[in-house]
């Protein structure tokens, strides 16, 4: 695996400016450096999925409310990647600081799944999980059916699998926030270790527990609709005018603010050029307020532009 960086981040990792060329830039070891389509968004202050970060031995990402103490002396191995157009998310990788420890050997994937864009049929956390046990790829066993549990006050679908061959064991939470599936993918060779795993998972903090601190984005969080763009909610439109690359698909999470217009927009993946194009059409758009119980709120939906997404009749987990 490598860490994916875009190119402000390599800037500020070799120390690189505006007066030193750019064929005189070192690439930082273990990096690949994409151009192309990438996320982005309209403004740097309102919280995007792929925005958590690790520090003091703790995952946090406002977006979902999320806060997650790593376990024992296990650290963040890599950034994730860009998402996909799909809205697949590798949040965070965390790994034991001592590979060689066999007794504590092990990862932890904190993925996200957009429900808005996804190419399956899943409309929540069970059936998502349902999908993949059905279409384990060759080699895995299901050894838990995903199931429902109670973690923290807040509802979860547990789901564990291996694959004999290689004597890997994977257990797999999940559960919904903001119209994603959060999911925590632990992986070990001892079962032993998992169970001591999902012990101190006791410890997360998401939206919903009940543990009397305050949640970074739980209470402030838009109510979530698919399709809510549709014709009959969308007042005044302006469609862009796509001159490059409009025929590859832009997914974009918008946030629409209690007067109907469009406060913050989220480029799963775009050209720079794209982006510019489609946000500047998107601030002349009106929307019908949302309301509940008489008061206008905040919604927060997803539009695809250029290509429409492809659809596919289901998910594996890779070999």
């Amino acid at each position: 695996m490598v860490c994916w960086v875009c190119a402000a981040a390599l800037a500020a990792q070799t120390g690189d400016s505006a007066s030193t060329p750019a064929s005189m830039a070192k690439l930082p070891a273990e990096t690949l450096l994409v151009k192309g389509a990438w996320s982005s968004a309209s403004d740097a202050t309102t919280p995007v999925p792929e925005g958590g970060t690790v520090a003091d031995h703790r995952y946090t990402n406002d977006y979902f409310g999320l806060r997650y103490p790593l376990p024992g002396n296990w650290i963040q191995q890599y950034e994730g990647p860009p998402p996909s157009d799909a809205g697949d998310y590798v949040l965070a990788q965390i790994v034991p600081k001592d590979s060689s420890d066999a007794a504590n050997r092990g990862t932890l994937l904190i993925t996200a799944h957009d429900l808005f864009f996804t190419p399956v049929s899943a409309t929540n956390a069970r059936e998502f999980l349902n999908d993949i046990a059905i279409h384990l790829g060759a080699g895995h066993e299901v050894e838990q059916p995903p199931s429902q549990v109670r973690i923290r006050q807040r509802d979860f679908v547990r789901f564990g699998y291996a694959s004999p061959a290689i004597g890997l064991h994977w257990y797999v939470l999940a559960t919904e926030i903001r119209c994603h599936i959060v999911q925590f993918v632990f992986t070990t060779r001892d079962r032993a270790l998992t169970d001591k795993l999902l012990r101190e998972f006791q410890s997360v903090d998401l939206p919903g527990a009940l543990d009397g601190l305050p949640h970074p984005s739980s209470g402030d969080a838009p109510v979530c609709l698919k399709d809510y763009a549709s014709p009959m909610n969308v007042v005044k439109r302006v469609d862009p005018v796509l001159l490059e690359h409009r025929f590859n698909p832009i997914p974009v999470r918008v946030i629409i603010d209690k007067e109907g217009r469009v406060k913050h927009a989220h480029f799963l993946s775009a050209f720079p050029g794209d982006a510019k194009t489609i946000t500047d059409a998107l601030w002349q758009w009106r929307f019908k307020p949302y309301v509940i119980d008489g008061r206008p709120v905040e919604v927060e939906t997803g539009i695809v532009f250029g290509r429409e997404l492809p659809v596919t009749a289901s998910r594996k987990v890779p070999n």
